[in-house]
């Protein structure tokens, strides 16, 4: 009886230590976008390529179209363990993070190329890293590609037009920065009102990329495109870090690798989106508008002093644009 009232302990000490994930697990993820939109196929790859990696053992549900809130919501769900991961952009992790604000610097990025080849390194895996003490795992970086502006009655086609237009940002003190510096009006609201805020009027513009701007339907509204291209600002999948610590360092490193995998795949899906958006909003009505970037680059200068201001950004920032 003693020998069996031992091993009952032992067997209880044992589960009790046991991290709870380790057994199999449908790991729960948000996004805000629609079935076929590219982050959205990405993160169902990435559960593709789990369940594999983990032997069937573990896969992830992506509950997309805002179903459980807008990306503000969603964070805040990630950072308390009620969700286990989520896809953002990473301007609302802005006044959560810091180093994430500069890849969301304005005109940061020459390039795609160049953008990968910063994300894809050191200095990208070093903003990841940087987001644990918050609360969250960063496992991987997503496109987003270059956002630019769009209106409904009045097209954009000089830096002088900008001024006192009403524009929707994401909600991101960089961001209502970096459109006020435009000479704009800057009104945070959440991607859900965008569409009812066009027709209404209670904004005359917003800004995205074109997959954003055609699976919105947002070209229905606002008409002009102008392709001020200020931003390249990227997605982040970040991991809940609260779920993570339950994990035992094999199955961690399942999910690091599934999401690492699941980048390529969601760049591809991009590049097509991007053609396929840009016709689809063409054939809408929608007149895309070349602009001179110059005035619009060098109003820049007082959001870079206003939020690069201590050593670690600073470095962070001319280490970026080192990087050929």
């Amino acid at each position: 009886m003693k020998k069996i009232k031992k091993t009952l302990f032992a067997v209880t000490v044992a589960l009790a230590f046991t991290p709870l994930a380790s057994f199999a697990t449908e790991f729960r993820s948000a996004d805000i976008h629609p079935d076929d939109y590219p982050t959205v196929t990405a993160v169902k790859f990435m559960s593709e390529r789990l369940k594999a990696l983990s032997g069937g053992k573990h896969s992830i549900k992506v509950f997309n179209n805002s179903s459980l809130g807008q990306e503000k919501d969603t964070i805040e769900q990630t950072k308390i363990g009620a969700l286990s991961m989520v896809r953002v952009n990473i301007a609302p992790m802005n006044n959560i993070c810091a180093e994430t604000q500069v890849p969301t610097m304005p005109f940061l990025f020459r390039s795609v190329d160049h953008l990968h080849k910063v994300l894809d390194g050191p200095i990208g895996e070093e903003i990841l890293k940087s987001c644990e003490k918050q609360g969250f795992v960063g496992l991987a970086y997503y496109d987003s590609g270059a956002r630019s502006m769009f209106t409904g009655k009045k097209a954009i086609r000089s830096f002088a037009d900008m001024k006192g237009v009403k524009v929707r940002v994401q909600q991101s003190d960089l961001w209502v920065s970096m459109l006020e510096a435009m000479g704009a009006n800057a009104t945070p609201m959440a991607m859900g009102e965008v569409y009812t805020g066009l027709k209404t009027g209670v904004i005359d513009a917003a800004e995205n990329n074109y997959p954003t701007y055609e699976s919105a339907r947002l070209f229905e509204v606002a008409k002009f495109y102008t392709k001020t291209e200020h931003s390249m600002a990227p997605e982040m999948l970040l991991f809940s870090k609260k779920v993570w610590d339950t994990l035992p360092a094999n199955e961690q490193g399942w999910i690091r690798q599934a999401a690492k995998e699941s980048v390529p795949y969601m760049r591809k899906q991009w590049a097509e989106r991007e053609v396929k958006s840009l016709a689809t909003v063409k054939a809408g009505g929608t007149e895309i508008i070349e602009v001179d970037k110059v005035p619009f680059q060098a109003a820049m200068k007082p959001v870079y002093d206003k939020f690069i201001t201590d050593a670690t950004l600073k470095s962070l920032v001319k280490r970026v644009q080192d990087t050929k």
